[in-house]
């Protein structure tokens, strides 16, 4: 029997997550043989993820209406219900957190969506969380936004793992590696033990080619037939270039004094992340975000469908830095076509925002229907 692909990863030194919880894959044993049988080495979680979860399924109405019975607000039942699915998958994943010395066996809740532009309110809800959840191996999702910056470097200051979420672009994840950084150089000021602080990166990748694949298709019907040829050739190449010099970026912050003073402290990589690895073009191969991209000291986190294409057919080999020159070049090419990659990426975050708001809202409306309360 050949070796599952997805085993295989762990020795290239790429981690994979599973994008997706539920009650019901915690009860069923699912995601416990995700864990044994395909090295799934964290879970990651969002406001969407949640709200099919438990609209989707009945595994929690027994759940709701007990928590109904108490007079809960609808908010304070999606907080009871989404606490309890982390703890419960973070006890599951402990025993690879403590087998790798605290390097992975991470599970992601995020803020609310409404605080991502509001620093004292993320501030205030991740040290919430970060109590009540009460788990070594939680990372506590904050955006990548501007606002969302100084409550990162606080929140690692303060020693709380946290997976910084809605990265679109080369610019905005420069600053989430500093803002890490400073948040660890803050502690090692005040003498307070940097080994067991943890954060990742978190780069969308598929919606990056969601939005730009149209606009090169829109460039390549009203222009010269130079411009038109380039413009196809970069159709479904934005993200994975965008995702490699992301990687290379990571490996030159690792090179700097700056961190090997922190490392000798004991300090923690804040290892890339690469999200959003979906197909959504049925053009393109269905581990399309998987292949390329896998590289030392980086995690693929994968929704269900391709986490079984993946054990199905992947081929795993390190990938993530062939044809640096490629990757630039695209980038170079785009900005020759005069496509705003940092416009782009900018509207690609406030969609983010935009899709977890309205996924928690929509949830909030659901929840408030099962229990007649005002939401």
């Amino acid at each position: 029997m050949n070796e599952n692909p997805l085993k295989v990863l762990e020795t290239f030194g790429q981690s994979i997550w599973v994008d997706f919880i539920s009650r019901g894959v915690l009860t069923s044993g699912q995601l416990q043989r995700w864990i044994d049988e395909d090295g799934v080495s964290g879970v990651t979680s969002n406001p969407s993820i949640f709200e099919n979860a438990i609209t989707g399924t009945h595994d929690y109405d027994a759940a709701i209406r007990d928590l109904a019975r108490q007079g809960k607000t609808a908010e304070e039942i999606y907080d009871a219900l989404t606490i309890s699915d982390i703890q419960q998958a973070a006890d599951l994943f402990l025993p690879v957190y403590e087998r790798t010395l605290g390097a992975d066996g991470f599970v992601s809740i995020e803020v609310s969506p409404y605080l991502a532009d509001d620093t004292e309110g993320s501030i205030r809800e991740a040290r919430r969380l970060w109590q009540q959840v009460n788990r070594p191996n939680i990372m506590i999702k904050i955006p990548g936004t501007k606002k969302g910056l100084p409550a990162i470097q606080q929140m690692i200051s303060e020693g709380v793992n946290i997976n910084i979420t809605l990265l679109f672009g080369i610019p905005r994840y420069l600053e989430v590696v500093d803002a890490y950084m400073r948040g660890l150089e803050e502690r090692a000021a005040r003498g307070l033990p940097l080994h067991r602080v943890s954060s990742v990166a978190s780069f969308f990748l598929s919606r990056i080619d969601v939005l730009v694949d149209p606009l090169l298709a829109n460039l390549s019907s009203h222009h010269n037939h130079e411009t038109v040829e380039l413009a196809r050739s970069l159709q479904g190449e934005t993200a994975i270039a965008s995702a490699r010099v992301a990687y290379q970026e990571f490996q030159k912050s690792l090179q700097s004094q700056r961190w090997s003073a922190l490392a000798e402290n004991g300090a923690r990589q804040q290892r890339v992340l690469w999200a959003s690895t979906s197909t959504k073009n049925p053009a393109y191969s269905d581990v399309k975000y998987v292949e390329p991209l896998i590289g030392r000291d980086t995690i693929n986190t994968v929704p269900i469908q391709t986490l079984d294409a993946y054990r199905d057919h992947g081929k795993p080999e390190l990938r993530i830095s062939e044809d640096l020159d490629h990757a630039h070049r695209v980038l170079q090419d785009l900005a020759e076509l005069k496509l705003n990659l940092d416009a782009v990426t900018q509207e690609l975050e406030d969609e983010g925002v935009e899709k977890f708001t309205f996924a928690y809202q929509q949830l909030l409306a659901r929840l408030g229907e099962k229990i007649n309360v005002k939401v």
